[in-house]
């Protein structure tokens, strides 16, 4: 198997209000606020200059709906940055944008891969033949165990299960929004288990 590069990343919360920062004297909020714009742009020169052959978002790329299209349309534009590029996108939603009124109507670009929210779906990446299991929440409180439904590793493949978890439970006071356990996990018998392990509400 010839070796490949790629880029792994969860809970970006682009535009997250950042509610509480009002609280606390003298913090930069508008700086602060700016930050995850600041990060995805990072990600995607990262990306890029790395010359990986595909990103993962493994979930929570939002943080709820946005008030205008404006968070969803930066967020294409980044990835059209990546189509440019010739580096495909694999993701899916999480508790926080978890299949919401504005993120169905965003037109993604064709390098975007959405695993879908009513069953496990998986992608064959052309260029490495890296094979992605995966697949988004219906809900936000999804309490399901998803890992159920997610195939065993065929062999020949490099196989990457994406997932948004709280693995183990997750962490009180923190809901378990879709809990598995490594074992479940491991016992797939993929190479890489890129999940996020849901810890914020």
């Amino acid at each position: 198997m010839n070796y490949f590069k790629f880029l792994h990343v969860a809970d970006i919360h682009l535009d997250s209000p950042l509610l509480g920062l009002a609280r606390y004297e003298g913090v930069p909020v508008d700086e602060v606020r700016s930050a995850t714009r600041a990060a995805l742009t990072n990600l995607v020169d990262l990306a890029i200059e790395e010359q990986v052959a595909f990103v993962i978002i493994a979930g929570d790329i939002y943080d709820g709906d946005w008030p205008d299209f404006g968070t969803g349309l930066y967020f294409c534009a980044a990835m059209g940055r990546l189509q440019k590029a010739g580096i495909d996108v694999y993701l899916l939603y999480g508790n926080h944008d978890a299949q919401s009124v504005l993120t169905k109507k965003l037109p993604l670009p064709p390098n975007v891969y959405l695993f879908p929210a009513n069953k496990v779906a998986t992608f064959t990446h052309d260029v490495t033949g890296a094979v992605l299991h995966g697949r988004s929440y219906r809900e936000k409180d999804t309490r399901e165990n998803l890992v159920t439904q997610y195939p065993p590793a065929t062999p020949g493949a490099f196989h990457i299960g994406v997932l948004h978890t709280a693995l183990n439970g997750g962490r009180p006071p923190h809901a378990p929004y879709a809990p598995c356990s490594l074992a479940e996990l491991t016992a797939k018998g993929y190479q890489y288990l890129p999940s996020r392990r849901a810890q914020r509400e």
